[in-house]
């Protein structure tokens, strides 16, 4: 047998910490051009080495003058000076204010020699021109010494100490540094970060994949570039390596040379072909292999040397996109802020309430992906968290089991929170990237959250929008472009069956469905148009198919529709009432047609395999037919119906997306087979 790195002790989550905790990832300082600096961290104490402003300065349009000869100066006496001339800002005065006299000056002029305050100029008038006082202004008012002048060094004075390390410099901070006449800064260096994507099914995006060998793009060298920068490090790409031990060996040694931190992706599993783990066994020290937290339980710790005799960090993280970035942002995120002296993202997290009963028992943390709709209390208004944050996450080993309750009206809790749902695709799924806004730390001995239960949801960072909106249901190219007229919605295509329980259970706004479904007195039907489906073949149809007879009775392949979708209900409805003319069961037939128990999620799979020469036929729609150039064979009509729940049409994103089906006309236009209902 070939040797395996079994998970037999996994670390627990704060062994996992503390492994990186010990790792040394802090780069050494840095100066930087100002122009560069925002965002950078200060590495030491700037003091100011001139005065700001360096000279007396008016800080107002008006007239200088000494304030003794305002004294006693009101609205009706006013005070009369002498005119003996101008300063304006960037000149050097060349006047005097001497006794009885004013020079005018402008907003940012140096005051003239004798002045020691300025009077606005709303407060003075100039003499008729033309006049014997025609050189003459007149005072309404008195001023003390010092009114509106800011004397040099008044903002900040030579040796003052004007900004501490650790300073985060933003736009405020750089203005004072511009206003000192810095143009570079000594910054904390950004730690750099090594990524090396691991796997032969591994092909970079832009590049050709061939998914008959089981290639998929590099997701992860990307989403955790990006997080990298997000944490405040520089990520530097390296070729992508299969699992070759010498190729491997080579690519970290030359990451560890180069990077503070080296992080992999992939081969971290008790897999024959992963060898990450005995590369660093042989060439560093493995501090960890394995954690006990779902998703992400393959997750290594450790360091590696570098040609020069020191040691660079590295942390292994699970192969699947949604784990590894849950890792990264849990673990190894935190560590590369605190090499870099950022803070912890100020907006962390939302208190919700779960709107479904969610099981888990499984003995391991448990980082659960989940996404926030705010009902807004009255309803009527836009999410409450909208500006708060953004995180995704995904399950790491397959589909839990969820128990949908109470509608969200009568969940216990407070009802001002949001609803707080899981978002459950399964291990490779990259779509929970975008569906989930953050995550909840479900602790191992948690048997099951209860719907209603208060949860605290950590987002993935400040920037998420959670939406305005939630629907679920039927995927439609219609409902496509329906999304793009609204403002940040949020769909889940989980077909017609599965979209309308969701909506009884009180989770979604909206349910999108197509077909015969079920009468429902809660939910309110909005709008919907009508679609032609049938059997998508070939272009030409050079198998002559002409309707189901044709996939029972002769050998051709045919590829289904998953039975949620409104589509497969129609088919098998169809083919029910073949079996009722022949006097046979349904599932008579069924078995008889080759692939009727192979269905693809998306309504445009079935269409895109028949046209890849996968296969003879497919359930779809004319609208896809026609877009792909192929054959198509009508069946029927279909009904497409948004509903939405009864307690939920008052919500302005409701009453938004109703308005937007005022206008189906438009919206289905130029979709072959669509028309309005």
């Amino acid at each position: 047998m070939s040797d395996r790195k079994e998970f037999r002790d996994l670390a627990p989550p704060d062994a996992a910490r503390d492994a990186i905790a010990s790792l040394d990832l802090t780069p050494e300082p840095e100066t930087v051009p100002l122009t560069d600096a925002r965002g950078r961290v200060l590495a030491e104490r700037v003091d100011a080495g001139i005065d700001v402003p360096g000279f007396d300065r008016a800080s107002m349009d008006g007239y200088a003058v000494r304030a003794r000869d305002t004294f006693g100066a009101d609205e009706a006496e006013p005070a009369e000076l002498d005119l003996a001339g101008a300063v304006h800002a960037g000149a050097a005065p060349d006047v005097t204010v001497d006794s009885e006299t004013c020079v005018e000056v402008s907003t940012g002029a140096v005051m003239p020699d004798g002045a020691d305050a300025v009077v606005m100029v709303e407060r003075t008038d100039e003499r008729p021109a033309g006049g014997a006082d025609a050189d003459r202004i007149a005072f309404r008012t008195a001023v003390a010494p010092g009114d509106n002048v800011m004397a040099a060094g008044a903002d900040i004075a030579a040796g003052a100490r004007a900004l501490g390390p650790g300073t985060r410099l933003t736009p405020r901070e750089i203005g004072l540094l511009s206003a000192l006449g810095v143009d570079s800064v000594p910054v904390r260096g950004r730690p750099t970060v090594g990524i090396v994507s691991t796997g032969d099914e591994l092909v970079r995006p832009g590049d050709e994949i061939d998914s008959g060998r089981g290639e998929i793009y590099d997701v992860n060298s990307t989403t955790i570039a990006a997080a990298v920068e997000e944490a405040g490090g520089d990520p530097v790409f390296y070729p992508h390596a299969g699992d070759d031990y010498a190729e491997m060996e080579r690519l970290l040694r030359q990451a560890a040379d180069e990077c503070d931190l080296v992080c992999s992706s992939g081969s971290t599993s008790a897999s024959a072909v992963d060898v990450i783990y005995r590369v660093i066994e042989e060439r560093g020290e493995l501090l960890l292999h394995g954690v006990a937290v779902k998703p992400g339980k393959p997750m290594l710790v450790g360091r590696l040397d570098r040609a020069d005799g020191g040691e660079s960090a590295y942390v292994g993280l699970p192969g699947y996109p949604v784990s590894a970035l849950t890792i990264f942002r849990t673990f190894v995120a935190p560590a590369i802020r605190e090499a870099a002296g950022l803070p912890e993202p100020r907006t962390a997290t939302v208190d919700g309430r779960m709107a479904v009963r969610e099981r888990y028992a499984e003995g391991r943390l448990r980082l659960m992906p989940v996404g926030l709709l705010d009902l807004g209390g009255g309803r009527n208004d836009t999410p409450a968290v909208g500006a708060a944050a953004t995180h995704a996450t995904e399950e790491a080993d397959g589909a839990s089991a969820t128990d949908a309750t109470d509608a969200a009206d009568d969940l216990p809790g407070d009802p001002d929170r949001p609803l707080v749902y899981p978002v459950d695709k399964g291990s490779g799924a990259t779509t929970s990237l975008v569906e989930a806004d953050g995550v909840v730390a479900v602790d191992p001995d948690t048997e099951y959250l209860d719907a209603g239960e208060p949860v605290s949801v950590r987002l993935f960072s400040p920037d998420v929008r959670p939406p305005t909106l939630l629907g679920v249901g039927e995927d439609d190219p219609a409902v496509n472009r329906l999304l793009d007229r609204l403002a940040n919605p949020r769909y889940l295509p989980v077909g017609s069956r599965e979209g309308l329980r969701r909506l009884r259970d009180g989770v979604p706004d909206v349910a999108v469905t197509a077909g015969p479904t079920a009468r429902d007195v809660d939910t309110v039907a909005l709008g919907g148009w009508d679609r032609e489906w049938g059997i998508v073949v070939p272009e030409g149809n050079p198998a002559a198919v002409a309707g189901i007879e044709d996939l029972v009775e002769r050998d051709l392949r045919f590829v289904n529709r998953p039975t949620d979708a409104g589509l497969r209900q129609s088919l098998d409805d169809a083919v029910a009432d073949l079996a009722a003319e022949r006097d046979a069961s349904r599932t008579a037939l069924t078995d008889r047609i080759d692939g009727y128990g192979l269905t693809l999620r998306a309504f445009e799979s079935p269409a895109r395999t028949v046209d890849a020469g996968d296969a003879d036929a497919g359930l779809g729609l004319r609208e896809t037919a026609d877009r792909l150039g192929c054959g198509f064979v009508p069946l029927g009509t279909q009904s497409v119906v948004v509903r939405a729940a009864a307690d939920r049409v008052d919500r302005q994103a409701v009453a938004s997306l109703s308005a937007e089906l005022d206008a189906v006309d438009e919206l289905v236009s130029g979709l072959a087979g669509y028309s309005p209902r």
